[in-house]
């Protein structure tokens, strides 16, 4: 095998910058019209005429697609063409599949970028730089990576031994039939990749966008046919997640789903496919990232400036809206004592608005049912006598579904705010006795159901294997003296357990491991002609 690729390179957007000025104005041609999306099936595309729009949400008023839903008809016929195309893909070979996706790679990195971002900026309402990680160089690096792991499989999953006389051999073949791909609005590197991985190495999909990202999605699909991508290997379907699952696993060539999102509709969905057991011809693979309540927790012996930017950028970043976003911290009542002015202070200076303005940290949250939600957990803490808001707790959905940065700080750990996923630009906070470490770590680790990441800030080695050990099963990815958000692909494989998912480690050969069935091959050189063996021979 050749060398692993690099990471995309993040480019920087700063002023003058040619990359800054082409992205401004694909923003622009991009809001001058409104795009018919259809469903993409068997590569055609399929406009149904019911539609639902998409729109910007931070500037809710101005649309950006009219998007054309998926009937019983067209599930029907996507799970087809998904059967139907898989032998074609399948003969194609490795090969000139990972051809095509490194052909994708090549065309986000490049003549397409731009168009990638400001989708993602203007349909998730993103700020320049946190669509580029996304859009643009997670994306890449998924498909870069998972074309890399894929060819490593052939030789590294071969047998160890093969005596005289016999040939041992591991054929990696794709899951018989098609995935279920039900994708999330918050990324859209992740919206694409759960498709695209199992065609890798050799399953077909259906994709079902989350129904807050269409827009963005519709052009990764696009790009991926402008690559090469063959009819009725990945199949566009938006329409009701309920409707495309029950459409699936009707079919029995349901081979499993790729899915990223809450974990009650994961768990729901796992109930159904266990239904659904009797219908199908293979056991499903059921692969899932679901909900996080990610931690910072603080030693008092820490970095305190290093904890106040992890704060802010974990907690606030994309508004807060990342499974992995830092939503509740356990601070030393010594160390809360020394930054709490500077920690709000610093608060104050982030700017909200629209994400053409490049100078704004934050924009919109991404519809109306998430801004009453979010206003919801905010209000309630505003009433609670034992929390108190030092910062933010405004909102406006006028123009744009916009909530303020908020910070909750609260005297009971088990308060909603500290245990419950909100997915919002909410950092709820509980002060500890400093002599409490050890007791804090098991609070942090009991308090919530889930396990996606966290993060501690200490300055002593022994402190940190500590809280290692203590939160050994607390989080999938843990951070030392960083923010918890930001894994990268190759660097840092993202997936949590407990509430959080079956950890299948996105960005890694893990997860590709769960979309293929291998068959064992021995090939016997010299065939025996005698059915009988020593044993049976008398004894003398």
């Amino acid at each position: 095998m050749s060398d692993h690729p690099d990471n995309e390179p993040i480019l920087s957007y700063a002023p003058g910058s040619a990359e800054r000025a082409e992205l401004q104005a694909e923003m622009d041609r991009q809001m001058s019209e409104v795009v018919e999306i259809p469903c993409v099936i068997n590569g055609e595309e399929i406009f149904t005429g019911n539609t639902m729009t998409q729109v910007i949400p931070h500037k809710h008023g101005h649309v950006l697609a009219n998007v054309h839903l998926a009937g019983p008809q067209e599930m029907e016929a996507a799970c087809q063409a998904a059967v139907e195309a898989q032998a074609n893909w399948i003969e194609m070979g490795l090969e000139e599949r990972c051809a095509i996706f490194e052909k994708a790679a090549d065309l986000l990195a490049t003549t397409w970028r731009a168009k990638a971002n400001a989708s993602t900026m203007l349909n998730q309402s993103k700020t320049a730089f946190q669509a580029e990680i996304d859009a643009v160089c997670e994306l890449v690096d998924f498909w870069r990576f998972n074309t890399y792991y894929a060819r490593n499989f052939h030789d590294d999953l071969q047998p160890l031994i093969s005596p005289d006389g016999v040939q041992n051999s591991t054929e990696i073949r794709p899951l018989e039939g098609f995935v279920l791909a039900i994708t999330p609005f918050n990324f859209t590197s992740i919206a694409a990749n759960l498709p695209s991985a199992p065609a890798i190495v050799g399953c077909t999909a259906i994709w079902k966008p989350s129904r807050n990202s269409i827009h963005s999605n519709y052009v990764m699909m696009q790009l991926m046919m402008e690559a090469g991508l063959p009819p009725g290997v990945i199949n566009f379907l938006p329409g009701s997640g309920a409707d495309i699952t029950s459409a699936a696993l009707q079919n029995p060539h349901f081979a499993g789903v790729h899915f990223t999102g809450s974990t009650e509709t994961f768990n729901g969905l796992w109930e159904r496919i266990a239904g659904s057991l009797g219908s199908l011809m293979s056991y499903p693979r059921i692969v899932g990232e679901t909900g996080g309540k990610d931690f910072i927790v603080a030693h008092p012996n820490c970095d305190h400036r290093g904890l106040i930017v992890a704060l802010l950028r974990g907690s606030f970043e994309f508004q807060g809206q990342k499974c992995s976003a830092s939503s509740r911290a356990y601070i030393p009542r010594s160390v809360w004592e020394s930054i709490e002015g500077e920690f709000v202070e610093e608060i104050g200076k982030i700017t909200m608005g629209d994400a053409r303005d490049f100078t704004n940290f934050m924009t919109a949250v991404i519809d109306q049912r998430s801004f009453d939600k979010i206003s919801g957990y905010i209000s309630r803490a505003s009433e609670d006598p034992d929390c108190r808001i030092i910062c933010g707790g405004g909102s406006d959905d006028s123009v744009g579904w916009f909530i303020e940065p908020t910070v909750i700080v609260c005297e009971d750990p088990n308060y909603e705010s500290m245990i419950e996923e909100i997915f919002g630009p909410v950092l709820s906070i509980y002060i500890y006795e400093d002599s409490e470490f050890i007791e804090i770590l098991q609070i942090c680790d009991h308090a919530s159901p889930y396990a996606l990441t966290g993060s501690i800030f200490a300055n002593e080695e022994e402190d940190i294997q500590t809280a290692f050990k203590a939160l050994r099963f607390t989080a999938g990815n843990f951070y030392i003296n960083d923010k918890p958000t930001g894994a990268v692909v190759a660097q840092q494989p993202f997936g949590g357990a407990r509430a959080s998912g079956t950890n299948d480690k996105a960005g890694s050969p893990l997860n590709l491991l769960r979309w293929i069935s291998p068959r064992s091959v021995k090939r016997t050189l010299s065939p025996p002609h005698d059915w009988g063996y020593p044993f049976l021979q008398p004894d003398e």
